[in-house]
């Protein structure tokens, strides 16, 4: 095997990286066809990094990406089995086994196509900095996406020693992150900081714009500065991208983190069951309206407009949950689109090969 092939032995094994049984029973087709377990570190156009047993190596992804259906291509977290390397050719990615869970958001182009932003996690650590005004709208659309991922979703306080009243403010969250736990964090003071590591379980994805934060509460999950920081702009508490790219790396006290880069659209992709998730005290107030499909505007019997006239559930809350429903279905229904155009190209592609398969035999009488 070449030296190139490898970037750098590493001391963990798959087992640090979250490899257990239920990987083993699903790679042993693969190990019986001499393939070697994988996961994935950082996925680019036509080769990937991939931690192994041996070490993290460079694997080449025969083909292009699928175009179409962007989310087939391998990604951070996934679980792969590799061609080893030959004396004329280096280690190929052969397969990837089917994600657990997987973080899915719309393109930043409001396209139809959805993104994996990660794959089989466990926790999703929504990151929200008490540095700047809260914005309820922006933590709601990343809990629809944690939620929907089939991951654990956290709300994560971060900066609340830049914060007058963090407790209220955790409060305020809360109101909005119904079946979440929402905690109060300081890496300047270290407050929360064992708490957080006690809740976190699993390979843990840090996911929240940029700024808010995630690359400092990283280095203290990790115990060393290992993702890099930069300082917030004052004038309106955004921070630069300072994470390039996806990374996985072990935690000292177990489990696997996963840094992402600042998103700055979060673009809901099919998301219904997480919307239902992060509203469920809508949700469930729903089953009251007289109308099975009460749209909560003006129905009579409406039961989530009640709660609305009685102060129990804030207009803003009501009016994102129409808002980020409103944009799911037409995620939806622009997806459904490129199905049936790609399922009608497939027709005739069938239907052409067809005729030139009659005109050929034609010729031939």
């Amino acid at each position: 095997m070449s030296q190139s092939t490898f970037h750098h032995a590493q001391p963990y094994s798959l087992a640090d990286y979250g490899w257990d049984e239920a990987c083993e029973h699903a790679f042993a087709p693969h190990r019986e066809a001499g393939l070697i377990p994988a996961r994935i570190v950082r996925a680019e156009r036509g080769s990937c990094e991939a931690v192994t047993d041996a070490g993290i190596l460079r694997a080449e992804i025969p083909g292009a990406a699928d175009q179409k259906n962007p989310l087939s291509p391998p990604c951070t977290g996934d679980w792969a089995a590799l061609r080893p390397a030959t004396t004329s050719h280096g280690p190929v990615l052969h397969a990837v086994l089917e994600r657990r869970t997987a973080l899915v958001r719309s393109t930043a182009s409001r396209t139809s196509r959805g993104q994996v932003l990660a794959a089989n996690i466990d926790t999703v650590a929504v990151t929200v900095s008490l540095g700047t005004p809260l914005k309820h709208g922006r933590t709601e659309r990343m809990l629809a996406l944690a939620w929907e991922s089939g991951a654990q979703p956290v709300v994560v306080l971060t900066k609340a020693d830049q914060c007058a009243d963090p407790q209220l403010a955790a409060a305020e969250v809360s109101e909005v992150a119904p079946g979440t736990d929402v905690l109060v964090t300081s890496a300047v003071t270290g407050l929360g900081l064992d708490t957080l590591a006690a809740v976190l379980n699993g390979t843990v994805v840090l996911l929240g714009p940029s700024g808010a934060g995630k690359s400092t509460l990283g280095n203290q999950l990790l115990g060393e500065e290992r993702l890099a920081t930069a300082a917030v702009r004052d004038v309106d508490g955004k921070g630069r991208h300072t994470t390039a790219w996806r990374e996985l790396i072990p935690l000292p006290g177990g489990g696997v983190l996963l840094d992402t880069p600042g998103l700055r659209a979060i673009g809901l992709h099919d998301a219904q069951d997480g919307l239902e998730q992060t509203f469920a005290e809508i949700e469930h107030l729903a089953q009251g309206c007289r109308f099975t499909d009460c749209a909560h505007v003006s129905e009579p019997g409406c039961a989530v407009l009640a709660a609305v006239e009685a102060g129990e559930i804030p207009p803003r809350r009501l009016d994102s949950y129409r808002q980020l429903l409103r944009e799911n279905a037409y995620a939806a229904s622009r997806t459904d689109a490129r199905l049936r155009t790609d399922r009608e190209a497939a027709r005739k592609d069938i239907t052409r090969h067809l005729r030139a398969t009659y005109q050929f035999r034609e010729r031939q009488l």
